[in-house]
């Protein structure tokens, strides 16, 4: 898993912040092995935990990799 956080996004303390907070997301989502990159858009600073993981979610749902 890729994760790509551009200087967009913020400084690095929000970029680092978002970048736990997906990893963790996607531990608990229990994926089947896959390759995956996760590109952030500058939204996602402005969004709580439940917002990104219900946008993972669906965006894993919408790729095959979640059950739906």
């Amino acid at each position: 898993m890729g994760i790509v956080v551009s200087r967009k996004v913020g400084k690095a303390v929000v970029r680092n912040r978002i970048k736990r907070r997906i990893r963790e997301i996607v531990r608990r989502t229990h994926l089947p092995p896959a390759e995956v990159l996760i590109l952030v858009r500058p939204e996602a600073a402005r969004a709580d935990f439940s917002e990104l993981a219900h946008d993972l979610r669906r965006a894993f749902q919408k790729s095959g990799l979640a059950p739906g």
